[in-house]
């Protein structure tokens, strides 16, 4: 049974999620109200510009056209999100996991949410100065999640943090209680 604080915490996600899903999906509403078969926006010359695309693949235009694809790949990731938040422990040490998931599944869930609405993502954010593929704000939900979480696990977290995924540990805390 869940604690009175993990009931507390999972709400808090799961709010979290619907508002930042919902800030992805107004950036990109936006971006396509003002940015569609417009030219570029710039913010700051040689650097940064909004610039419309419709990406039917993922990052540097691979598997393009691959829409049941990603979709199953993000319900994939958002079950096993949904899996560690659920068993992930109430510790004050797991507080920035639960950011990092909460992230991590909203850019998942926002770009699922183009894919389903409209067989493309709508990106818009373009770094002109290193020639980088134009993303969006889910995108970037992921990737700072994503590089936060890999240093964590090497700098932060320990292998015995882990634990709570294990079966065995599972069966260890139910053989416990």
């Amino acid at each position: 049974m869940l604690s009175k604080k993990k009931k507390i915490l999972l709400i808090v996600d799961l709010i979290a999620i619907i508002i930042l899903i919902a800030i992805d999906q107004i950036t990109k509403l936006l971006a396509v109200k003002y940015l569609y078969e417009k030219s570029a926006f710039v913010l700051i010359p040689g650097v940064l510009e909004l610039n419309f695309l419709k990406n039917s693949g993922a990052a540097f235009g691979i598997l393009q056209d691959q829409k049941v694809f990603f979709i199953l790949v993000a319900i994939m990731i958002l079950v096993v999100i949904a899996y560690v938040l659920f068993r992930l422990p109430d510790d004050k040490k797991y507080n920035i996991m639960h950011v990092l998931l909460v992230m991590i599944s909203s850019g998942a869930a926002g770009n699922m949410i183009d894919r389903i609405m409209n067989d493309y993502v709508v990106d818009f954010i373009s770094f002109v100065i290193i020639n980088f593929p134009i993303f969006n704000v889910a995108d970037i939900y992921v990737t700072v999640s994503t590089v936060v979480f890999v240093i964590l696990f090497l700098f932060y977290y320990k292998e015995k943090d882990f634990d709570f995924l294990t079966f065995k540990q599972q069966r260890k805390y139910r053989e416990f209680k």
